[in-house]
């Protein structure tokens, strides 16, 4: 039997490195692009490299993620996120190839006070959330054999995230303020990556929500993040009115996973057993430099 052809849009950031390895690691025929080898906001760029490469999957993991930056570029971010989604699909449905796009928490206005099911009503409250849920309603429309899956508060072994910010200013021993009026599910990315490739092996197609299980506020990631490293740090709680970006964030955006469970898929592990893999990962990496 000939291996499924696989393409993985984004390749080269933290969450697209993880699939492309843990899609290796399962011998799927794996084509790891990144975004010099698939600007997927170009429509001739996308037609030509997914009729050249045939896939049965296309995992859409590509996007413009500068949340900030995103308030001062919108037209920037709806052509990548949503148009260059759209592209992504069309391509997809003409080769009858699956699709999986990946989204986000903030196509939410964290207005709410309870897991977040996949049928809520969306509204955005940045460009990113709506460049991303443009995303969503493009994929829909245009690819019959599509997930979406939406994630949050993600980090990985690979590229800049919060963990990794953390551990780096926590050892340069200065006092450290975080948030603690946001709430979310950090999730891992071998986690995501893995509940992804059990999603795409079916015909279950639909929105999930997929994120490491139960929440806490930035500030109590924060505190994990320093116990789990053994960090003595000077931490302390601020509101967000104390932090103010150009972007606004949700203040509640914990995913509910009814989708999951309707469908039979295992229940993601707790953010915390992530994050303590995450952790034992980073120093046996650094052992081995």
């Amino acid at each position: 039997m000939d291996k499924r052809k696989v393409i993985v849009t984004g390749a080269g950031g933290q969450l697209g490195r993880d699939l492309v390895s843990l899609l290796n690691e399962e011998e799927y025929e794996t084509f790891g692009l990144t975004r010099s080898e698939l600007d997927f906001s170009k429509r001739e760029e996308v037609d030509r490299i997914v009729s050249l490469l045939k896939p049965d999957i296309i995992i859409h993991s590509g996007a413009y993620t500068k949340v900030d930056q995103a308030e001062s570029e919108p037209d920037v971010a709806h052509q990548v996120n949503g148009d260059g989604a759209g592209y992504i699909a069309a391509a997809a449905e003409r080769i009858g190839a699956k699709l999986v796009y990946v989204s986000s928490d903030y196509v939410f206005d964290g207005s709410a006070s309870q897991p977040i099911p996949e049928s809520a009503a969306t509204h955005p409250i940045n460009v990113y959330g709506a460049s991303k849920r443009k995303g969503e309603e493009q994929s829909q429309a245009l690819c019959s054999r599509c997930f979406i899956v939406r994630t949050s508060w993600v980090y990985g072994i690979h590229g800049a995230n919060f963990v990794k910010t953390m551990l780096n200013l926590a050892r340069q021993g200065k006092p450290l303020s975080v948030v603690q009026d946001q709430v979310g599910s950090p999730t891992f990315t071998r986690d995501l990556a893995a509940c992804m490739l059990g999603l795409m092996d079916t015909e279950r197609y639909g929105i999930y929500h997929v994120s490491n299980s139960g929440f806490c506020s930035w500030y109590e990631f924060a505190q994990a993040i320093f116990e789990e490293a053994g960090l003595e740090v000077e931490l302390a709680p601020v509101s967000s009115d104390q932090f103010v970006r150009p972007a606004r964030r949700p203040a509640y955006s914990v995913l509910g996973h009814e989708a999951l469970r309707e469908h039979g898929f295992p229940e993601m592990r707790h953010w915390r057993d992530g994050l303590k893999e995450f952790v034992r990962m980073g120093s046996a990496i650094k052992q081995l430099q």
